[in-house]
């Protein structure tokens, strides 16, 4: 953004869509209150919105300068008729940004911004939510006694396991969420593997030196893991990269989690790995189209067990997003970016 352009929104509050408010603030629980200070807010209360043209024409009949969203695929066709010159920030309310065509963004002078790091120790918690759960086969339990089955009250028919001593192998875990995973991990007592292509840490990464903590290659990782948690973000290289061969490496004791996207796993594959109970169970935080279809056969196996997506759904957590996300939107009519992505 030229200073020019910069003096320009000092002198007034920019205009601003948020055009799927309700996918954050789904129980009204949220405030929204500095944004609007800060900017002319419109909350467009929908969970999402699918047609291009009805996109463009709220932002454009809005006059918005600003457009915001969480989790919402804007389709290229959808920028492509936003009037020229007129949006100048995309904010994802997230981390992940595969739903905004960014470089179509760019060509046509919009910044966009995400927020990388709101759902931090939230979504770490739930990795570990998964693997404490497993281990106490909590999930089957809950499931039996809600089907009317108390038999493991009179002799216990599942297998359980201590968290002490088990490898916990994260896909992707030199990130900033993998590395709160590990946070939580070690003083478990786990043992934790990364893969790496690399074969080590970024230099200074907090655990590069810790005994307990080694990077691997991803076959030896998915080998000899315990558990398996995807923490790497979704694009061209890691779209569908955790299929039928990497799942049979997997011991068929282990169990895999995925809390970052659900296309890194390659679903149709999945599904006959468990049906044949190649391994002995997955946790989906979330899933390739959320929610699944209903016709889709995740909901019937016995051995994955969903969630919907509510790694970054807890309060504090969609807060805090919120208020990231007007930084972003500060820093922007101040003159000083953040968070661009493209």
């Amino acid at each position: 953004m030229t200073f020019a352009a910069a003096t320009r929104l000092l002198m007034r509050r920019p205009r601003a869509i948020f055009l799927n408010s309700a996918r954050l603030d789904y129980d009204g629980a949220l405030n929204f209150g500095r944004l609007a200070e800060l900017t002319d807010l419109t909350l467009n209360d929908v969970d999402a919105i699918t047609n291009p043209d009805e996109i463009a024409n709220l932002v454009n009949t809005s006059l918005a300068e600003i457009v915001i969203t969480k989790e919402m695929v804007i389709p290229p066709s959808a920028i492509e008729k936003f009037e020229p010159g007129v949006v100048r920030l995309m904010c994802e309310a997230g981390t992940g940004y595969n739903n905004i065509p960014i470089s179509l963004a760019r060509s046509r002078g919009i910044d966009v911004v995400n927020v990388p790091t709101y759902s931090t120790e939230s979504v770490a918690h739930m990795v570990i939510t998964y693997v404490m759960n497993f281990s106490a086969a909590m999930f089957h339990q809950a499931r039996m006694l809600r089907d009317g089955d108390r038999g493991n009250f009179v002799v216990f028919r599942h297998p359980i396991y201590e968290i002490t001593g088990k490898r916990l192998g994260l896909i992707g875990g030199s990130g900033t969420i993998g590395t709160a995973v590990i946070d939580v991990a070690l003083p478990l007592g786990m043992e934790v593997s990364i893969s790496s292509r690399s074969g080590r840490l970024p230099p200074g990464h907090k655990y590069e030196d810790h005994p307990r903590v080694k990077v691997v290659p991803l076959d030896e990782l998915l080998m000899t893991s315990d558990y398996v948690s995807v923490n790497c973000p979704l694009n061209d290289q890691t779209r569908h990269s955790i299929g039928s061969r990497e799942i049979r490496l997997m011991k068929p004791t282990a169990f895999l989690i995925n809390t970052a996207r659900g296309a890194i796993i390659n679903e149709g594959e999945l599904i006959q790995c468990m049906k044949e109970n190649v391994i002995a169970g997955a946790g989906l935080d979330t899933q390739e189209v959320e929610p699944p279809r209903p016709d889709s056969e995740l909901w019937e196996l016995d051995n994955v067990f969903l969630t919907p997506h509510i790694g970054w759904r807890r309060i504090e957590t969609r807060q805090r997003l919120v208020d990231m996300t007007t930084d972003n939107i500060e820093s922007f009519i101040n003159g000083s970016m953040r968070n661009v992505v493209n």
